[in-house]
């Protein structure tokens, strides 16, 4: 189903983001027989790259497919969807002096409000990429930064390291010097330790000296890196970006977004719960290095867990009407 034009409703749970931790969320939810609105602006990081991996029994499948397909599993178990964004959620001013108890109301960007008892933040996060020509249009493709997502697609060919940081990119290198035919780090500036030199040569990776000026690109594929005007020949880039979630319905419910050092995160307990009472989060918007699978699974886990809060708050509820109060 789909929440219809001027249609306002109260949810469950509304689930801020439809990636994979918030359409497993959304099913895990639905088959508890819990009403779950979606919002989702279809502006899933992994979108650009050909196919999602470590994807037990769909290896390969194209992001863009997952999403269809995990949208009509969830609306097969009752979930409503709203294509667009959340331009603001606020605590229920109504109902019930306990904070936790009186729930949200949520404006959505097409001017319609819903409340929601329960919140799911699954809104992922951004990739900031260094600013080199090249590295944005081949992003997900040519350009990556993940061995375990995209790894194997290189095996026996050439890498480069585009170096943001050392110990990252001494890391990276080390990852896929076992993968690559040939590996190189494009020091862009930064400077690498002894040891982390030591490790590089140990593992056969050159480092190259000098500001990286661009990647050579043809459409999404990578043909070079050009250092001080001379070109070397890769065939795959790795780039470290800054991760930051997406964290401005947090911070507008109250929440403070925690610093990571990859970037900027939701910080949640082992069962998604955030320090804002009623509010969780799954996926990359509390997990920065959370993989395709590892969000599913965190968006199972926050749904599970969401049933089970919103139970002990029926059960108090039909206790407290029992008792005549």
């Amino acid at each position: 189903m789909r929440l219809h034009e001027n249609e306002q409703t109260a949810y469950d749970v509304v689930i801020v983001g439809g990636g994979p931790a918030g359409l497993s969320a959304a099913v895990a939810l639905g088959r508890s027989l819990r009403s779950v609105l979606v919002v989702d602006a279809g502006s899933q990081r992994n979108l650009p790259a050909a196919g999602a991996h470590n994807v037990l029994g769909r290896e390969g499948i194209a992001p863009a497919e997952l999403v269809r397909e995990g949208r009509a599993e969830a609306a097969s178990y009752g979930a409503d969807f709203a294509d667009g964004t959340v331009r603001d959620a606020t605590r229920n001013s109504e109902d019930s002096e306990d904070s936790e108890d009186r729930g949200f109301v949520l404006d959505l960007d097409d001017g319609r409000s819903v409340a929601a008892r329960r919140i799911l933040l699954a809104t992922g996060l951004l990739d900031e990429l260094p600013d080199i020509d090249g590295v944005s249009q081949a992003w997900g493709h040519g350009v990556l930064h993940c061995p375990f997502c995209h790894g194997y697609e290189v095996v026996g060919l050439r890498v480069g390291v585009i170096a943001t940081n050392a110990p990252q990119a001494t890391h990276q290198a080390l990852l896929f010097a076992r993968l690559a035919d040939r590996t190189t780090v494009f020091a862009n500036g930064v400077e690498f330790e002894d040891e982390q030199r030591t490790d590089l040569d140990a593992m056969g990776v050159a480092v190259v000296v000098g500001d990286v000026e661009r990647v050579d690109v043809d459409g999404r594929d990578v043909r070079a890196v050009r250092v001080s005007g001379e070109p070397h020949a890769v065939d795959a880039v790795v780039v470290g970006p800054r991760m930051t979630a997406r964290t401005d319905l947090y911070e507008r419910l109250g929440g403070r977004p925690e610093d990571h050092p990859m970037g900027v995160m939701i910080p949640t307990d082992q069962f998604g719960a955030t320090s804002v009472p009623g509010v969780w989060a799954a996926g990359n918007a509390g997990n920065l290095a959370a993989m395709v699978a590892t969000a599913a699974s965190e968006g199972v886990l926050a749904g599970a867990m969401l049933t089970a809060d919103l139970l002990t708050e029926d059960v108090r509820t039909a206790r407290e009407a029992a008792s005549g109060r």
